[in-house]
This record gives structure tokens, sequence and C-alpha cells, in this order.
């Protein structure tokens, strides 16, 4: 096998949940063009249908999943229509996730008064919304001996951001739940079947826009959007003194999904513009 074709996803069947948001549609962008077939998953199915549209009208191949990850049901539904259409699953991509306002400690908020509901929310949507897919779509990758599982974690985990400690708790468990899995699954169900993650550190998408940029200030003359005070500290505090472009997750995502790391399970792989290396001084 040659080194291009141990890259190669053709033939493969993969899902991307969170397929609809920024990050996860790129990613899913990419492994089309890497050969894969793609199902693009999220809750709104309008989006979900325009994701895949845009992947075939580039000449791939993609159809559209609409199921919510803290929904069982609408995740087997998922899983019955997928093994249906394609006959198997091969890549699973867990980048559904987020954070929410009201579990941010800012403001008049502490952590003190973070109201329980908003926990358990972040929690349940970063942390079970990881565990459900893979229960679900991991299954059959378990009965054909392999598939790589590639869960979507945060610099937040690894660094201690202040406000979002919620938000940082549950990225926290999924990477030692990528750990755990990657032990298990290896053990159980032999070496073709890997679980890693990908740790993005900073990148511009739907939910934090308004917090790292001035939405609506001009651009600088280099036509980059003018920085928040938050924003300002992280591109400081990342050497390569910008955020991350979406498409710049698509190279992590088809090595962890391809032949070309099959000897590579248990790991977090940080994109991040050596964030996690910088000490600050």
């Amino acid at each position: 096998m040659s080194i291009w074709e141990q890259f190669s996803l053709n033939g493969k069947v993969a899902v991307v949940t969170g397929g609809t948001g920024v990050l996860g549609g790129a990613m899913a962008r990419g492994l089309a063009a890497a050969g894969a077939r793609v199902a693009v998953m999220g809750r709104r199915a309008d989006v979900a249908r325009q994701v895949a549209a845009d992947i075939v009208s580039a000449g791939d191949e993609a159809i559209p999943l609409p199921a919510d990850v803290l929904d069982e049901e609408s995740l087997k539904s998922a899983c019955r229509t997928l093994i249906d259409s394609w006959g198997s699953v091969d890549i699973l991509i867990n980048a559904a996730g987020g954070n929410r306002p009201d579990a941010t400690v800012f403001g008049d908020l502490t952590f003190f008064n973070v109201p329980r509901v908003a926990l358990e929310g972040v929690v349940g949507l970063n942390f079970t919304g990881t565990v459900l897919p893979i229960q679900v779509f991991g299954e059959p990758m378990a009965r054909q001996g392999n598939g790589s599982i590639i869960n979507i974690s945060s610099m937040a985990a690894q660094k201690v951001l202040t406000r979002v400690m919620g938000y940082s708790a549950a990225k926290a468990a999924v990477d030692n739940l990528t750990r755990w899995l990657a032990v298990d699954l290896a053990q159980k169900h032999g070496a073709g079947l890997r679980v890693n993650a990908i740790a993005p550190g900073f990148f511009i998408g739907e939910q934090n826009r308004a917090l790292l940029t001035n939405v609506d200030a001009p651009p600088r003359p280099d036509g980059a959007p003018t920085l928040t005070e938050r924003g300002q500290q992280i591109v400081d505090h990342t050497p390569m003194g910008r955020f991350g472009e979406p498409d710049e997750l698509i190279g992590a995502a088809i090595w962890l999904a391809s032949d070309a790391s099959r000897f590579v399970t248990g790991i977090v792989l940080p994109v991040d513009g050596g964030f996690s290396a910088a000490s600050g001084i």
C-alpha cells in the first residue's frame, strides 16, 4: 500500500454528528473529498440536507441523516437508515456539542449560582451526546471488528479557561472516555476498532462569534474582524497569533479515520496553533 493509499477513505462510510455546524461541516466535506460516503447528522434537517447537497455538488457522496444525539430512538432509526443505504459504518466523528450562556461563569453568574439545569444541559450535550452515538453506531463497528471513532474534545479540557466551567468538565470527560473506550474496545473487539479525539484550539463558529469578535464593527484593513477583549487574549496566548480555520481540522480527521493511523488509539490530538504548548510567559 502506497503512502497516499493509506490516507484514502475510498469505500468507507462515515457519520458526522454535528455535521450541520461550522467545524463538523468542514470535517464532513473533508472526509467526502478523501473518498468516504458521508452521512451528515444534525437536528436541523434543512441544514443537513444543504451540507449533503454541497458535498454532492462537489462530486462526492453524502446523505442527510437528521437525528438528535440525545435521543436514542432517533439515533437508532438513523443507524438503520444508514445501514440500509450503504451497508456499514466505518467512521464516526462526534462533533455535536457546545456551551450555553446560563452555564458560563461571568458577570453576576458565579460558580455558586450556576443553575443545575444549565450545568446538566451542557454536560448532557457534550458528554452524553458523545456516548449515545458511540453506543448506537459503534455497535456495528464492533460486529465487523474495525472502525474509527473520533471524538471532538477542546482545549478547555486541558487548560483552565475562565468562564466555561461546565463545558470544560464535559470535554474533560470526553477525553477520559476516549482513552477508556480505546482500551476496552481494542481488548474486546480487536485492534481494528480504534478510538481517538481531536482537541481543537480556538475556532470562530456560530456559538462564539459574538464572544470573540465585534460583529457590528467594520473589519480591519486586512479584512479580519476586530476582536473583543477575550478574543484578543486568546490570540495573544496562541503562538501562531490567530484563530484556526475550519478546514485546518480536516487533515487530522482524515489521518485518524484512515489506515495511516491504524496503530494509533487512545490519543487526544491538539489542533490549536500551539496554544497547549505555550505557558503565557
